[in-house]
């Protein structure tokens, strides 16, 4: 999603081959061994098939809402959301899977968020009065912890956080980038995203 996201705000326009990891197209794990998503391949042949590498590449070629500002405090903020927050978000998510219980995973995963309500208290963003690049790199995990179980998060305190999702939950190139696609089959017709 995060990458998606850039992508579009970008306005460069890729091919998208939209795929069900249950049943992985070779071209896919010929494209990238680790078999995730997503992978952007780029004209010259080389693969980036990390969401937040693609989040930069696309902002390196357009960036018209200035999400590259404050680089490095964004980068440090997405740091601590892809080191330690998504692992905890993954214990709560896939509780089953974990040995350890969601409400273990749900308050480690809280350490992260009372940073974000903290700096949300004091910025109508992460950073800053405007949106940057931390914004849409983290929400669509807030996005995740939020849906595994809506009631407790609704309640919970943290209505800087709350509000925050919720602005960008209703914003146009959200509900854009969450329109779904039919999943790619070899020789099936060339789809583009934007």
């Amino acid at each position: 999603m995060r990458a998606r996201l850039a992508i579009q705000v970008a306005d460069i326009q890729v091919e998208l081959r939209e795929v069900v990891l249950k049943n992985k197209p070779a071209e896919l794990l010929a494209a990238s061994s680790k078999g995730t998503v997503p992978v952007l391949v780029l004209p010259d042949g080389q693969v980036v098939d990390e969401s937040r590498d693609i989040m930069l590449w696309a902002l390196e070629q357009n960036d018209p809402q200035n999400w590259l500002q404050n680089s490095s405090q964004a980068n440090q903020l997405i740091g601590a959301n892809d080191v330690e927050f998504k692992p905890s978000l993954d214990g709560y998510k896939y509780a089953e899977r974990y040995p350890e219980s969601a409400e273990l995973y749900r308050q480690q995963a809280e350490v992260f968020l009372q940073r974000l309500e903290y700096g949300l208290a004091q910025n109508a963003y992460l950073l800053s009065d405007h949106i940057s690049l931390a914004d849409m790199a983290i929400f669509p995990f807030v996005r995740q912890f939020a849906h595994v179980d809506r009631a407790w998060f609704d309640q919970a305190d943290y209505p800087h956080l709350q509000n925050w999702l919720s602005g960008f939950l209703q914003a146009d190139n959200f509900l854009r980038v969450m329109e779904k696609y039919p999943p790619w089959q070899p020789g099936a017709p060339i789809q583009h995203f934007p």
